[in-house]
């Protein structure tokens, strides 16, 4: 849930990146981190233990506007994906306005992605949430591998975004599609804030 600060006049989004291990959510992190001007950006945070890391940075964008005058901060969070993780996924998923589920696009790596945005529905149901109703957009990375090895991007919407939301190829690594989602997620959950009744289900 969004935190209003009155006296900077500034509204705080949470934003998690969800998806199954190794399916590229830090690699989205530190692409951002690595383009946001250091001026605008605080400073990454690791919250390691001796088993699992969540990362988290927050960073004010420089052209998503206002909401009645307040300036617009966005914290991201990584979770970590290994099915034995999931109280940890569960504390980072915890107030998020927004999400974005980083899909392997490896053929052998289906299975690992439907469990791990059937986890994200388990665990928003834990916390009273409506899954349904949360802004959430699909990235599907790692499109850059050999034809052989990935499934296209229409084999993956069909299996995984039952929802019909925004979905983007991805390359994390160089950076492909990375911003795009960002600004996507972004923007629909800016416009929620805007008008909290009439887009929950986007």
């Amino acid at each position: 849930m969004s935190l209003v600060n009155y006296t900077t006049r500034e509204i705080t989004c949470k934003i998690v990146y969800y998806g199954p291990g190794r399916s590229g959510k830090t690699t989205n992190l530190h692409y951002i981190y690595g383009k946001v001007p250091d001026e605008r950006r605080g400073k990454m945070v690791s919250l390691a233990t001796q088993t699992d890391r969540t990362l988290f940075f927050d960073f004010l964008p420089l052209d998503l506007g206002k909401i009645s005058g307040f300036t617009t901060r966005f914290q991201l969070y990584t979770v970590p994906g290994q099915v034995y993780y999931k109280q940890t996924r569960q504390l980072v998923l915890q107030g998020a306005d927004g999400v974005v589920f980083v899909a392997d696009s490896q053929a052998r790596q289906l299975e690992e992605n439907v469990e791990s945005l059937q986890d994200l529905h388990a665990n928003l149901a834990d916390h009273g949430v409506d899954a349904r109703t949360v802004p959430l957009v699909l990235q599907y990375n790692k499109q850059d591998l050999p034809r052989d090895l990935i499934l296209p991007v229409d084999e993956l919407d069909d299996v995984l975004n039952f929802r019909g939301v925004p979905h983007f190829a991805a390359d994390a690594l160089h950076g492909v599609g990375v911003f795009e989602t960002l600004r996507s997620i972004s923007e629909i959950v800016l416009r929620r804030l805007s008008h909290p009744a009439g887009t929950a289900g986007v």
